[in-house]
């Protein structure tokens, strides 16, 4: 195999191929593709969370890990997306997502929906319990493409404990620069912590 294009922290000379113990150092180093670079931190209280620094154009693939959520009423983990830096998060027809919710009695129901001004990714969350997952963001920062999503979440809903996997399009072609997270129909109540992560890649052959 060999590698094509800038090699981004390749500290080490080679042929395409790494050894083990290379590959771990790397890794640790933060110099390996697929390694996590933390973007942003916040822990908010009875708010949104709004992230409008997320490096779109230095990475393809984001990473979101929430981190005990909790909101004071019952309802959905919702997700917004910015084209102006988090001055305004657009509403509009073009998210559409599609999901599947489990529950701890065995029961499974489809989400899924078209021409939506906002997508959930978790719900309906009980009122004051937690809710825990990860979302990766692809495409953000490039023109020509739609920004997708994929996301794992596990939570304690109203009936129960429930966990929900899918995904999610912002179908229109546009640089993303902003994201906001939130409970409620007006994206606000949210209690936690959410991590934004930068994915590194290395490209092969």
């Amino acid at each position: 195999m060999a590698y094509l294009g800038t090699q981004p922290n390749d500290v080490k000379k080679n042929t395409g191929l790494y050894t083990p113990s290379e590959i771990l150092q790397l890794t640790k180093d933060g110099s390996w593709g697929g390694s996590l670079e933390l973007i942003e931190e916040q822990t908010f209280t009875n708010s949104s969370a709004d992230f409008v620094s997320i490096q779109e154009n230095k990475y393809d693939v984001l990473k979101f890990e929430f981190v005990d959520l909790t909101v004071g009423v019952d309802e959905d983990l919702y997700f917004r997306v910015s084209n102006d830096n988090g001055s305004s998060f657009i509403a509009g027809t073009n998210y559409e997502y599609a999901s599947q919710r489990g529950y701890a009695d065995g029961t499974f129901t489809e989400k899924r929906a078209t021409g939506q001004s906002k997508v959930y990714v978790a719900g309906k969350v009980d009122a004051n319990d937690l809710m825990s997952g990860y979302m990766y963001l692809y495409n953000a920062g490039n023109t020509n493409k739609y920004t997708f999503a994929s996301f794992h979440t596990t939570y304690f809903g109203t009936t129960g404990y429930a966990m929900q996997f899918g995904g999610l399009v912002y179908a229109n072609a546009e640089i993303i620069n902003g994201v906001r997270f939130g409970f409620t129909t007006s994206l606000n109540s949210l209690t936690g912590t959410i991590k934004l992560y930068g994915v590194k890649q290395i490209w092969v052959t």
